[in-house]
């Protein structure tokens, strides 16, 4: 029997991505509402209390109220925004974190995606808290460059209109209030007793993204050399099939430099570790629409159905 997929906002970037990568899955059935009652609240709640999972792909408010629509115990929802990521009974949807997200993802019945900027941190600091080399008194700091899609249809619009706006044909730093909607997730999650400096930089390339945290080895416990992180990171996501740690030293491949927009098109996430014995960088390099959005939720839907993680989706070599 197939399973009954509703998509609550699939003309949104997130969910238009999503339903891209169901063509061509026998296994899924698709319900879809009329263009024009996109919005009406009842046909809505019909769909979504008549699939057998349903996908969120919508603004915060708009999300936690369709999940309060939800009348019937069989219903399970995945939900892309940022509403319910910190939220008690939901499962946060990174299982390369450990087996206990994993099992939570499978067994759950409302599963939480993370946020793009939020991946990249979080596959960095939440192994060195969890294996006690980074104090969760570290006073972190983070900067994210980022393709314009994860901005939405507003930004993509600005960016790809007849005339590119003043000042954006060059990086621009945001959230410099250090209010960014992800910072909750970041700290919450990885266990973090205060909030990361975080600094996000948008830029004119499509998708893509590269996600770093700056690191002292003297404020590590055991204080290690970058080669040695290397060989931890390497060795916490050995056999994960969407996260793949780099030899050290493999940034000298492409000249010295990585590029936010290497593994735009793609659901994985590649991990870099450089510098040297006292400073380090950890960078994590994906696609804010593949591994930090629409690909994460896909693969959260296979793990909850219990068939292959990777699915549907594109794993670069």
């Amino acid at each position: 029997m197939k399973t009954k997929i509703f998509i609550d906002g699939s003309e949104g970037t997130t969910g238009l991505r999503i339903h891209e990568r169901f063509q061509h899955r026998s296994d899924i059935e698709l319900l879809t509402i009329d263009p024009e009652l996109r919005k009406d609240k009842e046909e809505r709640k019909r769909l979504i209390n008549a699939s057998d999972i349903t996908f969120t792909c919508l603004p915060d408010a708009a999300a936690a109220e369709s999940v309060s629509l939800v009348e019937n115990d069989h219903v399970r929802i995945i939900d892309p925004s940022t509403a319910h990521r910190t939220e008690a009974g939901w499962a946060y949807g990174f299982p390369e974190l450990s087996e206990e997200h994993r099992s939570a993802i499978r067994t759950g019945k409302r599963v939480a995606v993370p946020g793009c900027h939020a991946t990249g941190f979080i596959s960095l600091v939440y192994p060195l808290i969890a294996k006690g080399i980074l104090p969760k008194d570290y006073p972190v700091s983070s900067f994210s460059l980022t393709g314009y899609s994860g901005g939405g249809k507003k930004t993509i619009a600005e960016y790809e209109g007849e005339t590119l706006p003043d000042g954006y044909d060059a990086p621009r730093e945001y959230a410099l209030s250090q209010q960014h909607k992800h910072l909750k997730e970041m700290t919450k999650i990885t266990g973090l007793a205060k909030a990361p400096l975080f600094t996000p930089i948008i830029a004119d390339f499509y998708s893509g993204m590269i996600v770093s945290v700056p690191l002292y080895a003297e404020l590590l416990n055991g204080n290690p050399s970058a080669e040695k992180l290397q060989e931890f990171f390497a060795d916490y996501y050995a056999g994960q099939k969407f996260i793949r740690v780099k030899p050290f030293g493999a940034e000298a491949e492409s000249g010295g430099y990585l590029s936010a927009g290497e593994r735009s098109g793609w659901d994985n996430l590649d991990i870099y570790v450089t510098g040297n014995s006292e400073r380090i960088l950890l960078s994590a390099r994906f696609d804010n629409l593949g591994k930090g959005a629409s690909g994460a939720a896909i693969q959260c839907l296979n793990i909850m159905l219990g068939c292959e993680e990777d699915m549907g989706l594109h794993i670069a070599g």
